[in-house]
């Protein structure tokens, strides 16, 4: 089967239009986002379990609805890829872990349920770092996944897979998760977009801790336009969890374009605290150049958040325990060692050092509120440094300075997610070593419409421009199958404590 890189390569917006105006069959796009699985995948491994059968089954059930004059979701007939964190009924769902690696679930969770429930076609799991943990897409189980721009270099994660299927154009859209910057950093490492939204926003009935506001999921797409039709159909009340809310989706089918000439916009390159690459202030600095005639203001903005190293570091251990303890227990060697070292953390915490987190945590939200009482929009960089090559775990140094474990380099992230804000990462262009460049943008909490209507807006300014528009891989590289991605990446043993093996140090004052 060939790829129809014309439908393949239109938007999810124009795909569901054309499905609606039945000048589309479901089944065609279908048939097309398979074939475009099965030539290019095997380049990058961005896609861990598939489901075409039923994929196909559901697109002809899609091309009746059609035509028998039905009423249609907002996705109807898209092709979805899940994060394969993501319970979906029938489908593997391995979590990149060697103990799941023959789970199939009964149900689905309630993002892939609302999903389903909106029309979208779960074809395909997206690879993920084991249980989640790390921000370079490898697996014993699946595998690594190679960056869409050089196979040889990391894609990002904890949502890497969805990222580079959406960077090749092997599906309109798909779904992630955002613990540390796991939506964000792998949609500026493969140029895609990537959405972390306020917590609650998407409810999620898998959180072990229901009032954590730390992990969140979210959408991802190739453009803000499919990103919002993506959020729309995924916003909603859910007993199931807490945190959840009722929100109204015409505000992202509506989506416009914000007035650049309006906003203020704040902007730093490092929020006082994290380590970033030289090369990546510059474009950075470039890109606020760009946009700078445009907008109404456009200053920097005075940040010193040197608590949210050590905030985030309690933080982070005290949702791995919920969700991890009992398997350290009794299964330790089914755990990857950053899983593992997040636990052994954990164990060298107090009631007082959590109860400091959280505090540092209200602060640092606090600073972020009295921020946007002066901007409507705070600007960053997505990631301190350019791709590396994802034979290696994580960044161990950033700007010559060592990193103080193997998620310290993702700070630019986890600093907005302990703000709670919402936050994307818009493509723009491409970084010194011609990789692409992600625009980290940041908005008032639960202002996710407004964030998504600004960043449409700064997208529809770059376009014209090449050197800021969203860059695109070279798909004539993609055609050879690079196999040392599917080998099997294997644990290291237990010995020495799996925290020294992930270059966390459990015993640092927190």
């Amino acid at each position: 089967m060939t790829p129809d890189h014309s439908l393949t390569g239109l938007a999810a917006t124009e795909l569901r239009r054309l499905i609606g105006a039945r000048q589309l069959s479901p089944v065609e796009l279908m048939q097309a986002a398979i074939a475009r699985i099965e030539a290019l995948n095997p380049a990058v491994n961005a896609i861990a379990a598939t489901d075409f059968e039923r994929a196909l089954a559901s697109a002809r059930e899609a091309e009746a609805a059609v035509m028998r004059g039905a009423a249609l979701g907002p996705l109807h007939g898209l092709p979805l890829g899940v994060k394969d964190l993501q319970d979906t009924a029938g489908l593997l769902t391995t979590y990149g872990n060697v103990g799941l690696r023959g789970y199939v679930p009964t149900q689905d969770n309630a993002l892939v349920a609302r999903l389903r429930a909106a029309g979208a076609i779960v074809t395909a799991k997206t690879n993920v770092p084991d249980m989640g943990a790390g921000a370079n897409t490898r697996n014993p189980v699946w595998g690594a996944t190679g960056n869409p721009f050089d196979p040889t270099l990391n894609a990002g994660g904890s949502s890497g897979g969805s990222a580079a299927a959406l960077a090749t154009d092997m599906l309109p859209i798909a779904t992630g998760s955002d613990t540390g910057g796991s939506l964000r950093i792998p949609a500026a490492l493969c140029g895609v977009v990537g959405l972390r939204p306020s917590p609650g926003l998407v409810a999620n009935d898998a959180r072990p801790l229901g009032w954590s506001v730390i992990s969140v999921l979210g959408p991802m797409a190739r453009n803000v336009s499919d990103t919002a039709l993506l959020l729309g159909a995924s916003v909603g009340l859910d007993a199931r969890d807490p945190l959840s809310y009722a929100e109204d989706a015409g505000a992202y089918a509506a989506l416009r374009p914000a007035d650049l000439a309006t906003l203020r916009v704040g902007y730093t390159e490092d929020f006082g605290t994290c380590l970033v690459e030289p090369e990546i202030r510059r474009t950075f600095r470039a890109r606020i150049e760009a946009l700078r005639p445009h907008v109404a203001c456009c200053e920097a903005l005075p940040l010193t958040l040197d608590e949210a190293d050590q905030a985030f570091d309690v933080l982070r251990a005290e949702a791995f325990v919920a969700g991890f303890a009992d398997t350290y227990r009794t299964a330790p060697e089914t755990l990857g060692p950053n899983v593992r070292a997040n636990v052994e953390m954990a164990a060298t915490i107090t009631l007082a050092d959590r109860a400091w987190a959280h505090l540092a945590q209200t602060r640092l939200a606090r600073r972020f509120a009295q921020a946007f009482e002066q901007f409507d929009l705070v600007l960053a960089p997505v990631t301190p440094t350019s791709p590396f090559p994802w034979t290696q775990l994580y960044a161990e140094r950033v700007d010559g300075q060592a990193t103080r474990n193997y998620y310290h380099w993702l700070a630019l992230t986890y600093v907005v997610t302990l703000a709670t804000n919402p936050a994307l990462s818009l493509p723009c262009g491409r970084d010194e070593h011609g990789m692409p460049f992600g625009l980290q943008m940041i908005g008032r909490l639960r202002g996710d419409a407004a964030l998504l209507s600004a960043a449409l807006a700064v997208e529809q300014l770059f376009a014209g421009d090449p050197t800021l528009a969203r860059p695109r891989p070279d798909l004539g590289a993609l055609q050879a199958p690079r196999p040392e991605l599917r080998s099997i990446v294997t644990h290291p043993p237990l010995t020495g404590g799996a925290a020294a093996e992930a270059g966390l140090r459990p015993g640092a004052p927190v």
